[in-house]
């Protein structure tokens, strides 16, 4: 077999792997999805009307329209903690180190992490979504080349941030302390326009609003879904996302090759 194939092979034996500890241990993945659950039906139904009044005197499905699309992105960053945690497994309880004694493709433990991950996020974003959509949220306005680019998007910042994570998850010594480092995939969309626009911010916090990989991520996929300006937020949310995903796969790499468990 060629190299290639060989990587492959491996690399979809090592995804199946990932997916069927997914499914026999559904807690992690369950938890990390109830956070932005959780967030959207409290701000929808307990801080609605007051949100709402005070985005712009809408009403509280204006609202849902507004904060269903930061809910998906959170979500994302969400389930991507739940890699780091299991990157780390991986590496303290020993079976890096058998798979390194066998033959299969150097590179195939990290790729089947990441490509189970970007199915993971994926679904927890179809599951968040019908809740928004349950609570009526609506996009009856988007055209097919804009849901394809919505969801070209999500693809790509969950790829951007699961590299992140595995990298988190490379070099934390436990689970606990991979879910520490990973906390802020969770604590930046609390930190963007996810809930509130920027400009409605204290002037001296819009900068860290702003100046952040959720916040045009978040722009963008409410323009594509919802009609609204996009601006300058499509090619700097693709910028973010780009960045990230080779950051984080340089590093993952380096350090997965010179770690020595």
């Amino acid at each position: 077999m060629s190299s290639l194939s060989l990587a492959v092979r491996d690399s979809s034996t090592m995804l199946r792997r990932n997916l069927l500890h997914a499914r026999r241990y559904p807690s992690l993945t369950l938890n990390l999805l109830l956070t932005p659950i959780m967030l959207l039906l409290l701000f929808v139904y307990i801080f609605g009307d007051v949100m709402s009044a005070g985005i712009g005197g809408g009403s509280r499905s204006d609202y849902v329209a507004y904060l269903v699309p930061g809910l998906l992105l959170m979500t994302i960053g969400s389930t991507t903690i739940g890699t780091a945690v299991s990157v780390s497994n991986d590496m303290t309880e020993g079976i890096i180190a058998r798979f390194r004694t066998m033959a299969i493709h150097r590179g195939a433990v990290l790729i089947g992490h990441v490509v189970s991950s970007v199915l993971q996020s994926i679904a927890s974003v179809v599951l968040v979504g019908a809740v928004g959509v349950a609570i009526g949220f609506r996009s009856t306005d988007a055209t097919v080349p804009e849901w394809l680019a919505a969801f070209g998007l999500l693809v790509l910042f969950a790829l951007a941030f699961t590299w992140i994570a595995v990298g988190m998850g490379l070099i934390s010594p436990n689970a606990e302390a991979a879910s520490n480092n990973a906390l802020p995939m969770i604590l930046l969309p609390l930190l963007s326009s996810a809930f509130v626009p920027v400009e409605g911010m204290p002037g001296w916090f819009q900068p860290i609003a702003e100046y952040q990989p959720f916040t045009p991520a978040i722009e963008t996929l409410r323009g594509l879904l919802l009609g609204t300006e996009i601006g300058n937020n499509g090619w700097i949310a693709v910028t973010w996302c780009l960045g990230l995903a080779v950051l984080g796969y340089f590093w993952s790499a380096a350090k997965f090759n010179s770690d020595p468990k």
